[in-house]
This record gives structure tokens, C-alpha cells and sequence, in this order.
């Protein structure tokens, strides 16, 4: 895959239809640090630019036919809306236990939107064998070229806003983030570094690199709900993951809602769970990212409101 020739279409591809999101000096972390804010692209996270690639990327009669995907979060609402802007007829499976706020956000845009099964597995398990069955086409959140050329248009406009990019810190979950801007950077500039950050509570991605293959990793309940769960098996993020992340880091509950507090309080702005882990991880680490310019990705903002009620009061999970 030439993925900068990838990204840089996607690029103009999906130009017209999304936010192209500031960076915000954070001289509280860090003399030559800026923050990526994709917390304020539309639909509240950087989902909807991968979303929006992959359904653009397809033809006129996959279009007609309709998309499907399993997500009760982020890429669910990214794509949903990706599919309202085009006029593509779209379901999206969500687990029985989808939070009913995000469901209904999800309906607002005219998109179907169907409970199924007890966890994120078994919901999109059955996606895929309904998209199949209807000859429609079943968009993954992260297992997708397109999706992870999307992601990538982040790196492109990171480059055209910052000078002399040292490293960059994202939160991994599946990998598509961190894979579109990873194989961006490296293409650009094999020097810049790039950390992957995720929680311990939920470190599949990291577990899997260690190990050097994908197995099924113990997760727990987190903040970072976005990043949560496993890699599914023979992911292409795997081995992109591999080839560009030069550092993984795990990081905790107290430091990620600590972080959300923390750029609430000082940037007056929203942030997720999965963007407090990339803050979360740089902090770990800032000693010796002092002298760089650093960027770190605001993945999100979007946090339900008892988790950030909790969180304010000094909670954690």
C-alpha cells in the first residue's frame, strides 16, 4: 500500500465534508507542545474522516445498496453521518447495552440503528452476516484501508500546521488512528516519532505488539472506552502498528481522568477518555520530549455525562 499517495487523496476526498481542526499551543505541558483538536471535528471525534473516505471510495451501486457497521460509539455516529452527507441508506448494530443518548444521536441522522447482542463481539459478528446476506457493503472501524487513509489526513494537516515535528503521542485502540498517521509521518519523515498510548486497562493493541502476534487480551472497564477491547484476527493495523509505532506506552485510570480534568480546567475544552490517555501518556514521558516539538491528538470529546460528572468530582471508572 503507497500510503502517502493514499492519504494524500483522501485528502481532497474528504476536504469538503470535514472540520479541519486546529492545534492548540499547551505550554502547561510542555514548552514546545501542541495539542491536535480533533475533539472539535463534527461528530465530536476524529471517526467521521475515515468514514467519510471509505464511503466516498465506493462505487455508485455499493452506495445505492447501503452500508452497515457495529459501533455503539464514534466511528457508528462518524459513519452515520458520512452517510447523511451522501445520501447512502445506513444500519448501524450497536450491543444491547448502548447508552441510549448515543443511539438517539445516531437515529438524528436518519440512519437505522438496531440493538444486537450482549457485547461488541457478538454485535459485530452479526453485522457482517447481515451485510453479507443484503449484498451490502460492512464498514469496519479500523480493519479497513480506507478507514485508516482517512485517519491519516490528521498527520497531513499536522505537518502544514507545525514546524520541525518531533514526535507525536495517540491513543491506539484498534490502530486505525495511530496506523493512517503513523504511515503518513514515516513516509514524510522516517525521524519523527511516533507513541502509541493506551490504558491499562484495556492494552490490547500494546499486548499484541509485545508478543508479536494478535491474541485475545484480558480487558478491563475504562475511561477510555473509545480505545477499549481487542484486535480481531489478521487486523492490517497489526502490522502497520509494527512497522511505525516506535513506542507503547500504558498509562491509568486516576492519570486519564486526572487529564480530562485538566485540559477542561486549563484549555476550557471537552475531552474523552481515549484524548486523556494520549495526554495521559505524554505526561509519563515529558522529561524527554522537553526539547521537541511534540504533538499530541485530542482523539475526542465525547463523554457521557455521568462518566464526566464522576470524573470531575475526582473520580476514576
Amino acid at each position: 500500500m503507497h500510503w502517502r499517495e493514499e492519504i494524500e487523496a483522501a485528502v481532497r476526498r474528504i476536504s469538503p465534508h470535514v472540520r479541519h481542526t486546529p492545534v492548540e499551543p499547551a505550554p502547561d505541558l510542555g514548552p514546545s507542545v501542541w495539542l491536535k483538536c480533533e475533539n472539535l471535528q463534527v461528530t465530536g471525534s476524529f471517526k467521521v474522516r475515515g468514514g467519510t473516505n471509505a464511503l466516498l471510495k465506493m462505487t455508485t451501486e455499493q452506495r445505492a445498496r447501503g452500508v452497515v457497521t457495529a459501533s455503539s460509539g464514534n466511528h457508528g455516529l462518524g459513519l452515520a453521518r458520512a452517510a447523511n452527507q451522501l445520501g447512502i441508506p445506513a444500519t448501524v448494530y450497536v450491543p444491547n447495552h448502548a447508552d441510549d443518548s448515543k443511539v438517539r444521536t445516531i437515529q438524528n441522522l436518519g440512519v437505522n440503528v438496531e440493538r444486537v447482542g450482549d457485547d461488541c463481539v457478538e454485535t459485530e459478528a452479526y453485522a457482517r452476516i447481515m451485510a453479507t446476506g443484503k449484498g451490502q457493503t460492512y464498514v469496519s472501524p479500523y480493519n479497513d484501508a480506507d478507514i485508516i487513509a482517512g485517519q491519516g489526513t490528521i498527520a497531513h494537516e499536522l505537518l502544514a500546521q507545525l514546524e520541525d515535528l518531533d514526535a507525536v503521542f495517540v491513543a491506539i485502540g484498534g490502530g486505525g488512528l495511530i496506523s493512517g498517521i503513523g504511515a503518513y509521518l514515516k513516509a514524510i519523515d522516517p525521524t519523527i516519532e511516533v507513541i502509541g498510548c493506551s490504558p491499562a486497562a484495556s492494552p490490547a493493541m500494546h499486548a499484541c505488539l509485545e508478543a508479536g502476534r494478535i491474541f485475545d487480551v484480558s480487558c478491563r472497564d475504562t475511561l477510555s472506552d473509545a480505545t477499549a477491547g481487542g484486535v480481531e484476527a489478521g487486523a492490517i493495523t497489526f502490522d502497520i502498528c509494527r512497522e511505525v509505532v516506535d513506542r507503547s506506552l500504558l498509562v491509568g485510570e486516576a492519570d486519564i481522568a486526572a487529564a480530562i480534568r485538566d485540559i477542561i480546567g486549563t484549555h476550557h475544552m471537552l475531552i474523552e477518555g481515549a484524548a486523556g490517555v494520549a495526554i495521559a501518556g505524554y505526561r509519563q514521558v515529558a522529561a524527554e520530549y522537553a526539547d521537541k516539538t511534540t504533538a499530541i491528538i485530542l482523539c475526542g470529546a465525547n463523554i457521557g455525562v455521568p462518566t464526566l460528572q464522576r470524573v470531575l468530582q475526582g473520580g476514576s471508572r
